[in-house]
Formats: structure tokens, C-alpha cells, sequence
């Protein structure tokens, strides 16, 4: 020390990685891809998730996150995206979100430099980028005290319409729902945790092709952490939290 004060953090950070594994009949629990994070809760309201994703399928991809959002409303505030696809690179872009409009500047390998503007009445409910992690902030639609049901998840933009998120990034509109289907306690790899099952659904007509089932668990409470879940259809995968620094 330097004749200061030694002060403790005003933040609080949580790290983790999910690990992507396949539920083909063929490659069933193959590892097929992994995602690290970090979500630094700031004293200002604002939380900031990075995460690194990567899927080792063909077209092989590699995505790197920055976002800033509100804690409590999820609300987006800016973010970063970076993508590379078939191990060349594929595109990256800035966003900004304000009540009254989205903002994207994009450079693309096929479509070049790129300028976006949407205007919308109301902030932006949720950004959605792809990271999995991010996937599991949905859940905090519910309040802790809501019975199961479904709600709309309105009012969002996603980084891409592709499945994987593999195109873009760019601002694209979507609407879907959000199902809460009830408690459980599970276990995943980073331990035994009391969880809240959700599904997705309703995304018919908001993507150029319908999204398989998805169904997830994140964690009963506040910070509803993704913990475990897995996509049918022609996707078959599976994702679980396998470690988690808190």
C-alpha cells in the first residue's frame, strides 16, 4: 500500500462456464462447444455480462459479447459483438438503446459497413445476443412470488434471426413467450441448486424459421442464473452450468 486506504469492492462479480454437449442419437453427451462468463452487478443500477462462446460444429463459431443492461428491468443499454464463423471472421458490431430508439454500426465480411436505425415507442425489454447465459434472465419476467403461467416477451431486439446466432450482428425485432412451468431442485455440474423451469415458444412468424422447443432451469432467485437446458428438434443440444464462482 501506498499510504491509502484499502477499500472493499462496490461490485459484485459472478464467473462461469456452460458447457454444450449434443443429445443426437449418434453424439450423445459429446462435448460440441463451451461458453465463459462474467456479470459484474454495478452499484449504479447497470450490470455488465461478457461472455465468450464458442461451438466447435461445422461452420465452426466463435462469439465475444459485451453488454450493459439494467438490473432490475433488463432494459438494454449498449453492447458489443464480435463474430467469427468457419474460423474467419465473419462480422462486428455496436449497439445503443434508448426509450425512443436502437442504433447498430456493423462491419460484415459479406454485406460491408453498415448503419441501422429503429425507431420504437418504449425502452427495449430484453437484448438478445446468443450467449446462453443471457438466455436465463428471461426468468426474472416472473417475480419470485408469480405463480407458473405465460407471459410475452415483447419489445426485443436479437444480435441475429439465425438460430445460432451466426449471421449479423446486426438489430433485428422479435416477440416470443416465456412459460413458467413450475420448481424443482436439480443438479448440474457446478452443484445442486433450487430451480425455476421455463420454456420458450410462440416464435412462429418472428424468425425466418421457426425455433425448436427450448426449454431451460435457472436458478429460484433473483439473479435467475441459466443452470441447465437443451433445444430439440433438428438442434439437439444440451446446455448445463458447469462452474460457477460467485
Amino acid at each position: 500500500m501506498c499510504g491509502g486506504t484499502l477499500m472493499a469492492a462496490s461490485h459484485r462479480t459472478t464467473r462461469g462456464k456452460i458447457l454444450y454437449t449434443s443429445r443426437k442419437p449418434d453424439r450423445m453427451n459429446a462435448e460440441r462447444g463451451r461458453e465463459y462468463f462474467t456479470l459484474t452487478v454495478q452499484t449504479d443500477g447497470t450490470s455488465v455480462l461478457h461472455a465468450h462462446c464458442e461451438i466447435d460444429d461445422a461452420p465452426e463459431l466463435v462469439r465475444d459479447v459485451i453488454c450493459a443492461f439494467d438490473t432490475e428491468t433488463l432494459r438494454p443499454l449498449d453492447a458489443g459483438v464480435r463474430l467469427s464463423v468457419d474460423r474467419r471472421f465473419e462480422g462486428s458490431g455496436w449497439f445503443r438503446f434508448t426509450d425512443s430508439y436502437s442504433t447498430c454500426e456493423m462491419i460484415n465480411r459479406r454485406d460491408g459497413r453498415m448503419s441501422q436505425r429503429i425507431d420504437h415507442d418504449g425502452p427495449r425489454s430484453w437484448f438478445g445476443h446468443h450467449a446462453i447465459i443471457n438466455d436465463g434472465f428471461l426468468s426474472r419476467f416472473f417475480p419470485l412470488d408469480a405463480r407458473p403461467g405465460k407471459r410475452s416477451a415483447s419489445r426485443v431486439m436479437m444480435s441475429s434471426p439465425d438460430h445460432r446466432g451466426a449471421t449479423g450482428p446486426l438489430l433485428y425485432p422479435m416477440e416470443f413467450s416465456v412459460v413458467y412451468e413450475g420448481d424443482e431442485t436439480i443438479t448440474v455440474g457446478a452443484g445442486t441448486f433450487d430451480a425455476r423451469r421455463f420454456s420458450i415458444t410462440d416464435t412462429a412468424g418472428n424468425l425466418p424459421e421457426e425455433h425448436p422447443p427450448y426449454r431451460m432451469w435457472c436458478t429460484g432467485d433473483a439473479r435467475g442464473l441459466f443452470l441447465q437446458g437443451g433445444v430439440e428438434g433438428y438442434m439437439m443440444t444440451w446446455y448445463e452450468l458447469v462452474e460457477l464462482d460467485l
